[in-house]
Formats: structure tokens, C-alpha cells, sequence
């Protein structure tokens, strides 16, 4: 069985979304393809059905990771009882999920810098920000998804 693992933030065209294709890319890179299941999503709906953020594209592009065919997506009641690890982007973002996940469900919610070699709290939100942002959430994302991947590859969460 699979181990899924679901990355979340806000609107799930930025941060969310560079992290299910950079995890995606690390897995495949390992040869670990069959035994996750990635996705993403946002706790708001505003860009259900929209592709990542074009400066989220054009990152991932510039690092060798395929976004393009991402879409956003809202959280929804059964991604807790369907994913085993699901990682908020920030505070705000993991406050909300725990705020909505339903009492029978197993998920382990945290946020995705608890796997941050460096420490962290949140991975900010570069948004409303030039393309230096993003590209610090990339490399800030990136390494905390190659220890994720180490610490599930070694059987500890």
C-alpha cells in the first residue's frame, strides 16, 4: 500500500503545488513512484480548476520539476481519512486544518518545516511577492521535502 501524502496552503497554486511536484520528482528520481500517492491542495477555494501561480511554474521549470498539469484543488473531509501525511505550508494553514478534520480521521497533520533540517515554523507566502520569493520557497520546500522523503523511506514519521 502506498504511503500518500497530501501537500496544503492557502489557494494551492503556489507553495502546495511546488511541493507535490518537487516530492514527486524526488520520488521518481529514486525510483519510489509506486509507493506514494502525492497530491496537493488549499484550505480556500478561490483557484479551484487553475493551474500554479506562473512564477511557480516557471521556478519549478528552471529547477527540472513539472508543475504544468497541476490544478487547484480545495481540501476536502475525505483527504483526512485518505492520506497518511498531510503538510501545511504555514501556521494559519495547519490551524485550519486541524479546525476541519473530522474526529474518525488518522491523518498525521503537521506542517511541512517539521521536516525542516534547518528549523522553521512556516514557509512564507510569496504571493504578493517578485520572483526572489519564490525562489526561496523552492529551495526552502525542497529541502524539506528531501528529508521527508528520508524519514518516510526509513520507516519513522
Amino acid at each position: 500500500m502506498p504511503t500518500r501524502v497530501l501537500f496544503v496552503c492557502l489557494g494551492n497554486i503556489c507553495r502546495s503545488p511546488l511541493g507535490e511536484g518537487i516530492f514527486r520528482h524526488l520520488v521518481d528520481e529514486a525510483g519510489l513512484d509506486a509507493d506514494f500517492e502525492i497530491d496537493s491542495a488549499g484550505t480556500g477555494h478561490w483557484h479551484v480548476g487553475s493551474p500554479p501561480d506562473p512564477r511557480a511554474r516557471d521556478v519549478a521549470r528552471r529547477n527540472g520539476v513539472d508543475v504544468e498539469s497541476l490544478r487547484g484543488r480545495q481540501v476536502s473531509s475525505d483527504d483526512f481519512r485518505r492520506f497518511d501525511h498531510i503538510l501545511a505550508m504555514d501556521r494559519q494553514n495547519l490551524d485550519e486544518l486541524l479546525r476541519r478534520r473530522p474526529a474518525d480521521a488518522d491523518a498525521d497533520v503537521r506542517l511541512l518545516r517539521a521536516h525542516d533540517p534547518e528549523g522553521g515554523d512556516d514557509v512564507p507566502d510569496p504571493y504578493y511577492g517578485g520572483r526572489s520569493g519564490f525562489d526561496d520557497v523552492y529551495t526552502m520546500i525542497e529541502r524539506c521535502c528531501r528529508s521527508l522523503l528520508g524519514t518516510l523511506r526509513s520507516g519513522a514519521s
